[in-house]
């Protein structure tokens, strides 16, 4: 066996330190998840014997330790003249003969007499471990040709063992320099330049949701996912679902792709990388199809399972054979070392204005003062406990990286660098802004706000925000009542979940329809009914991929239902079918062009009685085959439906009759229909609205509004408005009681049991099988439900 080359089918995880971390998990797929259908590019790995080598054939160990003897281990401030001159220091030694022709060899036999491209990349024997990633540390090449070049490329990985970057890493990790070895990979070169690549987690990287694979993908090379260059394509795959065989893809979110990186024409045997504008049909299309998109989820949980823990991958599809391919995987170092023992969460007490907006990482709330730089050569400028403000950044970021509180980006998306980093230093961060760069002063005072979900906020000025601890280890959530969320945003859903909860008891359909799909229903049922022109632009710019435009409707009204229903499976996820008054629904794009002018909408065209009426059936209708897509294609059998605002029981009786015409039939693969009480009706003929419901939830508002009269929005009679009235809560109570005594399930999901410790314990003493809580009172509300037993975690806040 030759000394310093191992095949990839000669390697398993047992060899880490022969050849690395990364070069050990490519062999152990290589050869244990090959034959379950995964495809690994062929390839082999120069061992940590011939780097060992390296260093002892051309005298180096004495000069490396003197050199990093002259570290600044203080400030680093000389950290680049150091790293530069050991860089040099590795360049000027040479490959013995011995350790030249055995590469030459390995790369002729493998690799067509030498004829064939091939990747180089490095793999430390400290890499790609549960608690360091090393991930961008050290160098690869791509498009390597011929033995002259490969032998180039390896001397460059062995030198890039002491790039600046890994030499701060591994000082920070508390590595020993001289105990750190590099290998080297030679793999099959894919020709993702003509195909696309991209990156992917077997959880959720933001929130560390484990149910859900996440993909991302740009056209071309990989590395400007990694550089955040571009905005990818990403999804997410719910993995009971695609274990069942079901439609398991629960958000499509096309990214912009505006460059593809491929190779430039040149002379040299190692190709170089440009970045060229993306075809505008190109950039418009998704890099991955459904197939394809559930393969490299399946291949996700293959790996997951058999590394018995949760991992992050790289992929590419060949341009020219078109197959999927993994080049590495590793373990996810960031929320796969967490156990959740404490809910941490943060609350804005202030506004602001806002500067930029972007992706948000992590949860937090930071202010600080701007520092912007345009490259890490600037880095003297910035202060320990500064918000960088950048273009984007890469792994020769990393060092400054360390210093800085929170992370502002005009690139980029949830899987760059800048997002990657920020996770694993716990830092805030929101990048992909477009214009922060252009829109924040420098030197001003910003607040970062990452509470609000997917969408991150640059707010000016130094803000009060609050942060809550909550000790989940000794916290005790009640079998009864149960303690449900009122959720209406799919982007929380999964940070939610980890919350102390039964489920989500009111999902409003309407912040879906105003948030994610923006088009009245009946705009694209109706299309030529359409008058103001900017209205037929903007519909044809949001359904541009659709031939069908209803689909896009149902489509995306399924995924952002989806989400919350896979964030919070199994438990019972309920669906309000769509509220809006007949105002709001005009302020929808189309809109007006199907809303009745109504003096008071909040008791006129809205409700159960839009949904069987000639103005909405048909919008009514798609709403009904997004959740039939959600329940009997993707398999999300916990989400129940419930009718808002059903004045009358033979319109109770219309809406579960055309339910059932469009594919929703009561009780047919245990679907569920729950009913608002939320008029007087419903509770005095309570007993007739059961023959027809599975349940009821309690809608405190417009109960209030309805039995004293008042239009709750109005503001001249805004001061009457009291859901602890007594005629309403004698109302509710004789809900809680009758449902009891029907055996049927009454739940609570207004706003009253949010705000009110006194009422929420009304609920409790009368009966009551749930109550819904906004996020922000949820914790609150148990420990209220739960009249202050001491086996609940402390509270503890911490005001900014």
């Amino acid at each position: 066996m030759e000394k310093y080359i191992r095949k990839f089918s000669e390697l398993s995880m047992e060899d880490i330190a022969l050849v690395g971390g990364k070069n050990a998990s490519l062999g152990e797929m290589f050869n244990r998840l090959t034959p379950r259908g995964i495809l690994i590019p062929k390839g082999f790995a120069i061992t940590v014997t011939a780097f060992q080598d390296f260093i002892q054939f051309n005298h180096l160990k004495e000069p490396l330790e003197l050199l990093l003897k002259e570290l600044d281990r203080n400030c680093y401030e000389n950290l680049e003249v150091i790293g530069k001159k050991i860089r040099l220091l590795m360049m000027s030694g040479r490959l013995s003969n011995d350790l030249s022709i055995q590469i030459s060899s390995a790369y002729e036999n493998m690799f067509s007499d030498g004829a064939d491209e091939v990747a180089v990349r490095s793999s430390a024997t400290a890499e790609d471990l549960p608690d360091a990633s090393f991930a961008g540390q050290h160098e690869s090449y791509l498009n390597v040709k011929g033995s002259y070049a490969l032998l180039n490329a390896v001397k460059k990985c062995f030198a890039s063992l002491y790039t600046d970057r890994a030499i701060k890493y591994r000082e920070d990790k508390g590595f020993e320099h001289s105990k750190v070895f590099l290998s080297v990979g030679v793999q099959e070169m894919i020709r993702s330049d003509i195909g696309c690549s991209g990156v992917g987690f077997s959880l959720e990287p933001e929130s560390g949701f484990r149910e859900v694979v996440h993909i991302a993908g740009v056209w071309g090379l990989g590395e400007n996912i990694v550089k955040g260059t571009v905005t990818p394509d990403e999804f997410l795959v719910f993995k009971p679902s695609l274990e069942k065989g079901f439609k398991s893809i629960i958000q499509k979110k096309l990214g912009s792709k505006s460059k593809t990186m491929v190779y430039a024409e040149s002379d040299d045997d190692v190709n170089e990388v440009i970045n060229t504008d993306t075809p505008y049909e190109l950039s418009q299309r998704f890099v991955l199809d459904e197939a394809e998109i559930e393969k490299l989820a399946r291949w996700a949980l293959i790996i997951e399972r058999h590394y018995e823990k949760p991992m992050d991958f790289e992929w590419a599809k060949d341009g020219i054979g078109h197959q999927l391919y993994i080049l590495q995987a590793r373990p996810e170092t960031i929320h796969s070392r967490n156990t959740l023992s404490q809910l941490v969460t943060y609350q804005l007490q202030e506004k602001g204005s806002v500067l930029s907006r972007g992706e948000a990482i992590g949860s937090q709330i930071i202010c600080g003062r701007v520092c912007m730089l345009s490259s890490p050569d600037d880095a003297f400028k910035l202060n320990k406990g500064d918000i960088l403000v950048t273009d984007t950044t890469s792994p020769d970021w990393d060092p400054i990286l360390k210093k800085v509180a929170g992370v502002i980006t005009n690139k980029g998306g949830r899987t760059s660098h800048a997002a990657i980093i920020a996770r694993e230093l716990g830092v805030a961060a929101i990048v992909g802004t477009g214009d922060a760069m252009a829109q924040i002063k420098d030197g001003t005072v910003v607040t970062i706000d990452c509470s609000q979900g997917r969408i991150g906020y640059v707010l000016e000025g130094e803000l009060k925000w609050m942060k809550t601890v909550t000790e989940l280890n000794t916290f005790h959530l009640p079998d009864s009542p149960k303690a449900q969320l009122i959720l209406a945003d799919p982007e929380k859903a999964f940070a939610l979940s980890f919350y102390p909860n039964h489920g989500v008891g009111l999902l409003r359909l309407e912040f879906l329809i105003s948030n994610w799909i923006q088009i009245h229903p009946m705009a694209l049922v109706n299309p030529e009914r359409i008058t103001e022109e900017s209205d037929r632009l903007e519909i044809e710019t949001l359904t541009k991929n659709y031939i069908d435009k209803t689909v896009y409707f149902v489509e995306k009204l399924a995924q952002g239902v989806a989400m919350i229903a896979a964030a919070f499976y199994p438990k019972e996820v309920i669906v309000r079918m769509s509220d809006f008054k007949s105002n709001e629904y005009a302020g929808l794009i189309g809109g007006k062009n199907f809303e009745p002018q109504e003096e008071n909408p909040m008791i006129g065209f809205r409700g159960a009685s839009r949904y069987y009426h000639e103005r909405y059936k048909a919008g009514f209708e798609l709403e009904c085959r997004a959740m039939k897509v959600v329940r009997e294609e993707m398999g999300l059998t916990n989400v129940k439906l419930m009718i808002p605002f059903c004045r009358t029981v033979e319109e109770g009786a219309k809406v579960i009759g055309l339910m059932e015409q469009f594919g929703l039939k009561r009780g047919e693969n245990g679907l569920e229909i729950l009913v608002m009480a939320e008029i007087p009706s419903n509770v005095l003929l309570a007993e007739s609205f059961a023959e027809l419901f599975d349940g009821f939830s309690i809608g405190s508002n417009d109960l209030t509004q309805l039995t004293l009269g008042i239009d709750r929005d109005s503001a001249l009679i805004a001061d009457l408005f009291d859901e602890q009235n007594a005629a309403s809560k004698q109302l509710i109570i004789q809900m809680i009681q009758k449902a009891n005594v029907l055996g049927k399930s009454v739940g609570l999901c207004g706003q009253a049991a949010s705000d009110s410790e006194s009422f929420t314990r009304l609920l409790v003493e009368t009966g009551i099988n749930s109550i819904s809580f906004n996020s922000d009172a949820l914790i609150k509300g148990i420990i209220t439900i739960n009249l202050g037993q001491e086996e609940n975690g402390a509270l503890t806040v911490l005001n900014k």
